[in-house]
């Protein structure tokens, strides 16, 4: 082996290290590489920056667009709702694999499983089961539908991109859709009869029950207009007439000694405790005033959302108060109410030290949610008034999401074209804000799929290709090109568990055609297994986005996701090696 032979292997081992020890974000990671590569001088820099583009990152930036229009409009809200009205356990797991799969395979799947996980945790809630029975199925279905179509995920358009360079045609949009619905069934099967056995029965997660969920921790202002001025609370009798409980009187720096017997004045701030919705009734009555609000930056041209948000696990935000987090500068978030499982607090809400598992209730500008979406300090549970989502909004999103399906579907434009002009109208028919397109895209998967793309060409320019082909080929011997293709799924599979399904796949598009060609047979086959290869991350909750999303949220172990993932891989892998060479003949027959 040359020595850029044995560069590029030790820049994949480094990639592989970091990708699976998630200690170093993976777009950050990327970038390292890119940078290793070029400075060792095995890429030029117009090879090095040609990923960026590409036209699967184009098109990928494109489709987020489009699944942010989607969302943001509301459309799936309807469904939200009917799902909403399952009572059992078992009927939830079967109704949101059966939703989700079918959407997957247009919507961007971490939009899709963010936008259901408060759903399904509220009904887990309300019905006394683990969050582990249901989560997991949730988000191996989102994977199932990704892989039916082109566009449904970023791998199988990269897989499409790479297989167009090593000169084979485009696939179509629904060509993957066959052999994708069978899989998508069989795996719904197997985890409703034989996975959900597997899956941990009871796990103590950091999720608040919902029985709790409403009693918070509030601060209201006694206004000049108030009911309650020159009275007492205990006069007032604020747990028998609206529910709500007082636990202290503030009146400025100053904790009242008696409380109860006090006369309130203007400006007196009582410390609430109650359901959220008791609490604003008892507000709007005695014409009080949330005081965390006077803070709010108010205009009208700035919408605002409240928004219940959990402490995520692991979150900077642990230990420190809210006005240390930056979250309110960040977002023009004021938080209204606190609450915390198990406890009841007694201090001013600016005073209070978060903790993992706290749900803030927050004013938050309208604009602002698609970053707080994606902040890894919270974990959005729910949006409860002020969002303006119009059927109308709805329909103009989901038209033109199947418009763009259908004329890129017929080949009448590429892909990326279709998708840019169905972003641009998403945007100008209002399905999403001014700057949601820029706030809510998913920037690391840009940057990792830009950055990591000139790696395939490093590979094919020092030779290492060729000769993974060749140990490849000895391994494979005399058993043809079934053989050849089982080893390339399953090196897939393992390297995507260890370093994700985008770069996966540009280790393995390459590597896939040159087996194919040194077997004289068709290459599709064998981009087509690296393509559901990678894009069924199963076995580990780092292989996948949406593994990663559910794997804090649900309370797993490492092993659950061994236990329960590994045995669909193989079932996926047998059925794969039974349906492609059927879809995609090793020997097509040439057309007339």
């Amino acid at each position: 082996m040359s020595w850029q032979a044995w560069a590029v292997v030790a820049v994949i081992v480094f990639a592989m290290v970091l990708f699976a020890s998630e200690k170093v974000r993976i777009d950050l990671v990327a970038l390292m590489v890119l940078a290793a590569l070029v400075i060792l001088g095995i890429v030029s820099p117009i090879e090095a920056l040609s990923g960026f583009s590409n036209e699967a990152t184009v098109t990928v930036a494109a489709m987020f667009a489009l699944s942010m229009g989607i969302e943001r409009s509301g459309a799936l809200e309807p469904l939200s709702r009917l799902l909403m009205r399952i009572k059992r356990p078992w009927l939830l797991t079967l109704a949101l694999m059966l939703a989700i799969a079918p959407l997957g395979a247009f919507i961007k799947n971490i939009a899709l499983v963010a936008t259901f996980l408060p759903l399904a945790l509220k009904v887990c809630q309300r019905t006394g089961t683990s969050p582990a029975r249901v989560l997991m199925p949730m988000a191996f279905a989102a994977q199932m539908g990704g892989v039916c179509t082109l566009i449904g995920t970023s791998s199988n358009l990269l897989a499409d991109t790479l297989a167009q360079k090593e000169g084979m045609p485009a696939f179509g949009v629904f060509e993957f859709t066959q052999m994708g619905a069978v899989l998508a069934v069989v795996g719904i099967v197997y985890l409703m009869l034989i996975g959900r056995w597997l899956l941990p029965r009871h796990v103590e997660t950091d999720m608040p029950a919902e029985a709790d969920i409403g009693k918070y921790v509030t601060e209201l202002e006694v206004t000049g207009q108030s009911l309650l001025l020159g009275k007492s609370i205990a006069d007032a009798r604020l747990g028998e007439r609206f529910g709500v409980y007082p636990l202290e009187l503030l009146r400025g720096e100053r904790r009242m000694w008696s409380p109860r017997s006090q006369l309130l004045a203007v400006g007196d701030v009582l410390l609430i405790r109650g359901d959220w919705d008791k609490i604003e009734e008892f507000r709007r009555q005695t014409h009080l005033r949330n005081a965390p609000e006077n803070h709010y930056p108010r205009t009208d041209h700035h919408p605002r959302v409240m928004v219940e948000a959990m402490v995520a696990p692991a979150s900077p935000a642990q230990g420190r108060r809210f006005s240390e987090t930056g979250i309110g500068w960040r977002y023009s978030a004021a938080v209204l109410a606190i609450h915390r499982r198990g406890q009841v607090l007694r201090d001013k809400l600016s005073e209070v030290p978060l903790a993992v598992g706290d749900v803030l209730l927050m004013l938050v500008d309208e604009e602002a949610m698609a970053n707080l979406r994606n902040d890894e300090t919270l974990i959005v549970l729910s949006e409860r008034e002020d969002v303006h989502r119009t059927p109308r909004k709805a329909i103009y999103a989901v038209a033109i999401m199947a418009v763009v399906v259908a004329v890129s579907g017929m080949h009448w434009l590429p892909i990326p074209i279709a998708a840019i002009c169905g972003a641009t109208a998403m945007a100008l028919a209002g399905c999403f804000g001014r700057k949601d397109v820029y706030e809510g895209m998913d920037w690391k998967i840009i940057i990792l799929l830009g950055a990591i793309l000139p790696l395939g060409i490093a590979i094919e320019k020092s030779g290492l290709s060729v000769m993974v082909v060749q140990a490849g080929m000895a391994l494979v011997g005399s058993h043809g090109p079934l053989a050849a293709l089982l080893m390339v799924y399953l090196m897939t599979a393992l390297l995507t568990e260890l370093m994700g399904h985008n770069p996966s796949v540009v280790l393995m598009v390459g590597i896939a055609a040159s087996v194919a060609h040194a077997l004289h047979v068709d290459p599709r086959p064998f981009v087509v297994a690296v393509a559901f290869a990678a894009a069924t991350s199963f076995a580990t909750p780092v292989g996948y986005p949406t593994n990663t999303m559910v794997y804090y949220a649900g309370g797993y172990r490492f092993t659950d996701f061994m236990k329960v993932g590994i045995p669909l891989i193989l079932l996926f892998c047998t059925l794969s090696m039974w349906l492609i060479p059927q879809l995609w003949p090793f020997h097509p027959a040439l057309p007339h």
